[in-house]
Order: C-alpha cells, then sequence, then structure tokens
C-alpha cells in the first residue's frame, strides 16, 4: 500500500491577489516552522481561484511537498470557448492537480458524469491528477440511497478509464449536506463510506489499486475534527474550503496526521 496524505485547500471564489499571496506566505512559514516529525510526508496542494495559480505556483517552488491545483478545466484542449480554461493552459503554469465534479459544477453548473470523463481526459493529457469529487445529497442520505448514488458516480466515470490512467486519481468524498452548513459526517460515517468506495474501485479495477488511491473527505473538514477523521483507515486526508482561508486552521488540520 502506497497511499499519500493529502491536505487540499479549495479557495474557491475568495480572496484578491494580494491576500492570496499573503495566505500562502503564512501558510509555508508556519509549516516550515513546525517540528512535526514527519509533515513533509503530507502532500498539501493550493487550490486558488485561476488568476492566481501563477502567482502563487512561484510562491510555492521550492517548498517541501506544495503544488498548485485548479477548481476546474474545460472539457476541450482548444476553441472557441470565452470565459473557460483548459488543462493544457493550468499546466503551462506550473498546475499539479486539478478538481473534477465538485458538488458545486454538479449543483450550479449542470455538469455531468459525461462532462468528467472529458475533464479528466484532458487533465491526464496534460499529466495533471484529476481530484475527483463525489458525494450525496441530505435527501438521498436520508431515504437512504446514498451507496447507491456513490456506485453509480464512480462507476459511470471510472468504467471509461484504464487501471495505469486510474493511477494516477485522487478522489474526494463530500457529503453535499456537510458542505459550508457547518455539519460534518461522523468519523464513523466517514470511514463507512470511504471504505465502500474502495470496495467500488476493487470491483472495478482489483483490491491493490483500491488500496494505493488515496481518498479525501471534504464535507466540513477543520482544525477541531481533522484529527479524528485522518485516524479512520479508510481517510488519507482532506479536501478542506473554509478553513483553508484561515492560516492556522489550515496548518493545523495538515499536523493532523
Amino acid at each position: 500500500m502506497s497511499r499519500k496524505k493529502i491536505v487540499a485547500g479549495n479557495w474557491k471564489m475568495n480572496k484578491s491577489l494580494q491576500e492570496a499571496k499573503a495566505l500562502v506566505e503564512q501558510i509555508t512559514n508556519q509549516i516550515n516552522d513546525s517540528i512535526a516529525i514527519g509533515i513533509d510526508e503530507v502532500t498539501k496542494i493550493i487550490i486558488p481561484p485561476f488568476p492566481y495559480l501563477d502567482a502563487i505556483n512561484t510562491q510555492i517552488l521550492n517548498k517541501p511537498n506544495f503544488n498548485v491545483g485548479a477548481q476546474n478545466c474545460h472539457t476541450n484542449a482548444a476553441g472557441a470557448f470565452t470565459g473557460e480554461v483548459s488543462a493544457s493552459m493550468l499546466s503551462s503554469v506550473g498546475c499539479k492537480y486539478v478538481l473534477v465534479g465538485h458538488s458545486e459544477r454538479r449543483q450550479y453548473f449542470k455538469e455531468k458524469d459525461s462532462d468528467f470523463v472529458l475533464k479528466i481526459k484532458e487533465a491526464l493529457n496534460n499529466n495533471i491528477h484529476p481530484i475527483f469529487c463525489i458525494g450525496e445529497t441530505i435527501d438521498q442520505r436520508k431515504t437512504e440511497n446514498h451507496f447507491k448514488v456513490i456506485t453509480e458516480q464512480l462507476t459511470n466515470v471510472l468504467k471509461e478509464f484504464t487501471v495505469a490512467e486510474f493511477s494516477k486519481f485522487i478522489l474526494a468524498y463530500e457529503p453535499v449536506w456537510a458542505i459550508g452548513t457547518g455539519e460534518t459526517a461522523t468519523a464513523a460515517q466517514a470511514q463507512e463510506m470511504h471504505a465502500f468506495i474502495r470496495s467500488i474501485v476493487t470491483d472495478l479495477y482489483d483490491s491493490k489499486i483500491a488500496n494505493d488511491v488515496s481518498i479525501l473527505y471534504g464535507g466540513s473538514c477543520n482544525a477541531q475534527n481533522a484529527q479524528e477523521l485522518f485516524s479512520c483507515p479508510d481517510v488519507d486526508g482532506g479536501l478542506i474550503g473554509g478553513a483553508s482561508l484561515k492560516a492556522d486552521d489550515f496548518c493545523k488540520i495538515i499536523l493532523s496526521f
């Protein structure tokens, strides 16, 4: 088993450039000053808005295990798509990761499984690791359809990719009912779903592939609950929203392994 420990901060549509650079400086300084054993083993991903990618990537060069990710990419390599950004553009500014399938893209922009397949293919073609997000709504959980929903979200996309391609993936489980609501899945709920996700990957590929993929928890993970969540055997880190906008909180989460 060779799973990476990962903490990714999704800034969404927040911060000015000046605020963004100040935040990254605070985060990198705090982590560099930390004497926590093994902290350099944690892969740290900053996912700012598009306009800041180049500046942030320049800022984190030579910082141990710091990387830049993007919040989205287009399904096409290039063309007349005003306002969109391609995976090749992301690669050209040093982007190593990209979010695909985030619940907000599904909800607000009506993106579908077929879109995610195309986006992931573009990412992989440009040596960018996709962070593929899956998760259920509160209604789907209350009606006990959450396992069915997760199975469909995974299967519809992963069936289009080979073992070699999937080896580049990171998965992120984000219970939609726990994003920005202050609600959080219990550690037991998170572990149950992460183990279930790993079982689906086993069915689609094999147990070795399933045991090697990092699965992040992405539902209101914060400085207070990260340690408990990260102690779960199938939780390999977090996709952090609001808490990633505060240097102290984000650093505490990174130090929670």
